[in-house]
């Protein structure tokens, strides 16, 4: 992708336009649906393309959202997603990754290489194809922020998340200190989110699942997309580097 397309100042009065990736369930749908529902244009990113039209039904009108199928794992899907909505668009003004994966097998005694690979494919390496993806039209625009929904597990290791999550979590911490680090001088911003126990899908892929009690006392999607919200809206001269959010008890 040519830095040369169209950058937010060719239309400020246009309503802004966010990628999120992961967008088919869990935190990444919550956000999609919350900056639907303040005006934003959407581009929701995944796998499923059932998934990805239920989430597009839940946003507040369907001219505001396009639904890309795309396997984050692969640089070029990313690159298509991207270039399909600057051609729609116009405008990339946030990328919010919110892609993620675990696997039951997770321990360092039993986590097998395939498992490895597929987590720090997913997790980390997918984050750096959409960030490496949005970055020239950003760049061009002078502003943009990336939201990189990281996890409790990117700030310490635990035998709960496992080895695996835990490595890839920290890369996207890192990938998000390195945006800033790099990128502020062309008027991007970077935040990363590290929730503690969310209410997700993503939970039946522990080695033993918690009950539905337990799950009750945890964040909800909702709780994190709040959180990415505040960092997008706030005003280009604030940089949030890191928002920790954690269920109370």
């Amino acid at each position: 992708m040519s830095s040369s397309t169209s950058p937010l100042s060719s239309d400020p009065g246009a309503a802004p336009v966010v990628v999120v990736t992961g967008a088919g369930s869990g935190v990444g749908r919550a956000t999609a649906i919350a900056l639907a529902t303040r005006g934003w244009r959407v581009a929701v990113l995944g796998r499923t393309p059932g998934t990805l039209a239920e989430t597009a039904r839940h946003c507040a009108a369907a001219d505001r959202v396009r639904t890309h199928q795309v396997d984050v794992r692969q640089p070029a899907a990313s690159e298509r997603a991207v270039a399909e909505t600057l051609a729609a668009w116009g405008r990339i003004d946030a990328l919010v990754n919110a892609a993620g994966t675990n696997v039951p097998g997770r321990s360092l005694e039993v986590l097998s290489l395939a498992d490895y690979h597929d987590l720090v494919d997913t997790n980390l390496h997918g984050s750096f194809y959409a960030v490496r993806a949005v970055l020239p039209a950003m760049r061009a625009a002078g502003r943009g922020i990336i939201v990189n929904v990281v996890s409790i597990s990117g700030r310490r290791a635990s035998a709960l998340s496992g080895a695996g999550y835990a490595v890839s979590k920290f890369g996207q911490a890192g990938l998000t200190q390195a945006i800033n680090a790099e990128e502020n001088r062309h008027g991007l911003r970077a935040t990363a989110v590290f929730p503690g126990d969310i209410d997700t899908p993503l939970l039946d892929r522990r080695p033993d699942p918690p009950p539905a009690a337990a799950r009750t006392t945890m964040l909800t999607a909702d709780d994190v997309a709040a959180c990415i919200v505040l960092a997008i809206e706030l005003p280009d001269r604030a940089v949030v580097d890191e928002i920790v959010v954690r269920p109370r008890v």
